[in-house]
């Protein structure tokens, strides 16, 4: 499986940017999308994840509010909306999708198998 995360940036704090996950695959709506990000120097953290069904998503606290994972079926894409971005938003964000399909959003990385490439977001004050 081959992921495409897409969209990343320079943007100012308190900005919007919207990152998209996307893959050919014709079954990638019924797999578990997340994304994950790493600041330099940090290690890799959850931030957002959305099951098979749209209804069913989770958050990191840390974006809770600011941050939206929704997935558009007819493009076959997964897109974080990310709002009131901050400094600490900061990071290669990657997307990455569950080994079984119809799962939970899960939050642990290795619930994953599949991963995108990274895609740079970077906010400036």
């Amino acid at each position: 499986v081959q992921l495409q995360a897409s969209g990343g940036g320079a943007v100012q704090a308190g900005n919007s940017l919207k990152l998209s996950c996307t893959s050919s695959a014709r079954t990638f709506s019924t797999y578990t999308i997340g994304w994950f990000r790493q600041a330099p120097g940090k290690e890799r953290e959850f931030v957002a994840a959305i099951s098979w069904r749209p209804d069913n998503a989770t958050y990191s606290d840390s974006v809770k509010g600011r941050f939206s994972i929704i997935r558009d079926n007819t493009k076959n894409a997964v897109n974080l909306w990310m709002g009131d971005l901050k400094l600490e938003d900061t990071a290669v964000y990657y997307c990455a999708q569950t080994r079984a399909p119809y799962t939970l959003p899960f939050m642990r990385q290795q619930d994953y198998h599949s991963w995108g490439q990274g895609t740079q977001v970077t906010v400036s004050s």
